[in-house]
């Protein structure tokens, strides 16, 4: 679990450390240029990083369904070995994945404006600035959608299924809820990250509003990343602990 943990949280780093900066530059200094292959490359690693969360969060969620419905071959089959290729393998194809919408959007007309009405070099908005024809590279996307997101979610909520017709089937209260608070942190940050990207990404450009996307995406970029951390460590109990100490030290200032 916390070999997954670090990629995850690796990878939440690389991806705001990709678009977080640029913003702090563009309100900061209004510094407001971006090269073209400064946006290319930025929009390439930003998808590869979302099909990289995507796998991770599938494979974590496969980790839970070993470790409540198999615990006693847990350690077999989710080897230290297995976790390192799969990983490897995740990371290499997910930067492969984006390559072919990536060239086809660089060698795209952009003649309606140079201006991205976004805070970083996004698909859809690079999509709406083109005057070429879009079908190739939002068909491209909608087949890495149904080859990868869609099978990801339907193992994820396969595994979920599994998991908590065996928790059910504990009949201690303690195990049940020890069980539940087990699966609760991935599962919350699983609802978060479905629900923005799909929102983004599985629409046509047509019913897209660049207004939302932008919602959609500071949440994505900033709002998810910041909570992981506290939603993976809030089921530890020293954690809990100096939260509870923090919170009494500053009401007591309050107060006084």
């Amino acid at each position: 679990m916390y070999f997954f943990l670090c990629n995850l949280s690796f990878l939440d780093i690389s991806y705001t450390s990709l678009t977080l900066p640029k913003l702090l530059d563009i309100l900061l200094r209004k510094r407001q240029h971006i090269s073209a292959v400064g946006c290319f490359t930025q929009m390439h690693i930003f998808s590869s990083s979302i099909g990289i969360e995507y796998v991770l969060l599938t494979i974590m969620a496969y980790d839970r369904y070993v470790a409540i419905c198999h615990p006693l071959h847990y350690a077999i089959i989710v080897n230290p070995r297995l976790c390192l290729l799969i990983v490897a393998g995740t990371w290499v194809f997910a930067f492969l994945q984006p390559v072919a919408h990536t060239v086809l959007i660089s060698h795209y007309a952009f003649c309606r404006s140079n201006v991205i009405n976004h805070f970083f070099c996004d698909i859809s908005v690079l999509l709406k600035l083109s005057c070429s024809s879009t079908f190739t590279v939002e068909s491209i996307n909608y087949i890495a959608g149904a080859f990868i997101a869609l099978p990801c979610l339907i193992l994820t909520l396969t595994s979920y299924i599994y998991i908590i017709s065996s928790i059910l089937r504990i009949r201690s209260t303690e195990g049940r809820s020890k069980a539940f608070s087990t699966c609760s942190s991935h599962l919350t940050v699983v609802i978060l990250f479905y629900g923005t990207t799909m929102f983004l990404y599985m629409r046509p450009t047509s019913m897209q509003s660049l207004d939302q996307n932008k919602l959609f995406a500071l949440l994505y970029n900033v709002l998810i990343p910041m909570l992981n951390p506290l939603i993976y460590s809030l089921k530890n109990k020293a954690v809990k602990e100096a939260l509870r100490q923090v919170f009494i030290r500053n009401c007591f200032k309050i107060k006084h």
